[in-house]
């Protein structure tokens, strides 16, 4: 079973120091609430973690605390339907035809905050540094919406 991602891959390398290691799983996060919040997560995951998903339903858990506490960091083809691993092979995996087309989850992310730091008159120093808020989900959210009809319609799935 293919590995999407793992927080350990990021919070290993030159991660930033002070940060908690929670950073490295933040985008993570926010991609997985996404797919758990629009039923493209797998069975084996529903059943596996029922009541860690009703807390992530609920935003008493953010998606970064879902994907360290629930699936020990790592993002997996197992925790998708297969819907969501088409999706996620052509949005949240960097390099595909779609990506090239339109955008990928990571372009889109550091993307979207970047231009609302711009906007405020800040820069984030990295990429770990957006906050795991569901403020911020919410923002990305949108653009994964907005991502996902644009990918049916690529697929002719509408």
């Amino acid at each position: 079973m293919a590995k999407y991602d793992d927080a350990s891959w990021h919070y290993g390398g030159d991660f930033p120091e002070g940060l908690p290691e929670k950073n490295g799983a933040t985008h993570t996060g926010m991609f997985l609430n996404w797919c758990i919040n629009n039923n493209l997560h797998s069975d084996e995951l529903r059943e596996d973690c029922e009541n860690e998903i009703e807390s992530l339903k609920k935003r008493e858990i953010t998606g970064a605390e879902f994907v360290l506490d629930a699936l020990d960091g790592k993002f997996s083809e197992s925790d998708l339907s297969d819907m969501g691993n088409a999706f996620a092979k052509d949005y949240y995996v960097d390099e595909t035809d779609f990506a090239d087309k339109f955008s990928s989850f990571a372009t889109d992310y550091i993307n979207i905050f970047d231009s609302i730091a711009e906007e405020n008159d800040f820069e984030y120093e990295t990429f770990y540094h957006i906050e795991d808020t569901y403020e911020n989900y919410d923002l990305m959210k949108q653009i994964i919406d907005h991502r996902f009809l644009e990918w049916k319609e690529y697929k002719n799935l509408n």
